[in-house]
């Protein structure tokens, strides 16, 4: 059974940096497929990051390309976002998910943390 807890929010000025983290409390974390979605008030939630199994390969939102980071650490069960450079168009809840590779949509979910960027 996944459970993930996100961390590392905050309130940050624009043009600074942010790590959220994301731990799993199960037992099979690095069978996960992992991302990092947002979703800002009144907005649906989106993509914002992705990560496969072993983490040699990433995939990004074209909005955070360039400034966003994720990687993740199996030994630790933890996958993380790493945010430089951010604008306050990325104040959201952020939320960490997990699937498995054979499964399409995600679904074990966080309880979200929020990133509030000040201009």
């Amino acid at each position: 059974q996944v459970q993930l807890v996100e961390s590392g929010g905050g309130l940050v000025q624009a043009g600074g940096s942010l790590r959220l983290s994301c731990a799993d409390s199960g037992r099979a974390f690095s069978r996960y497929i992992m991302a990092w979605f947002r979703q800002a008030p009144g907005k649906e939630r989106e993509f914002v990051a992705g990560i496969l199994l072993s983490g040699s390969n990433t995939t990004y939102a074209d909005s955070v390309k360039g400034r966003f980071t994720i990687s993740r650490d199996n030994a630790k069960n933890t996958v993380y976002l790493q945010m430089n450079n951010l604008k306050p168009e990325d104040t959201a809840v952020y939320y960490c998910a997990a699937r498995l590779v054979v499964t399409p949509n995600y679904n074990y979910w966080g309880q979200g943390t929020q990133v509030t960027v000040s201009s």
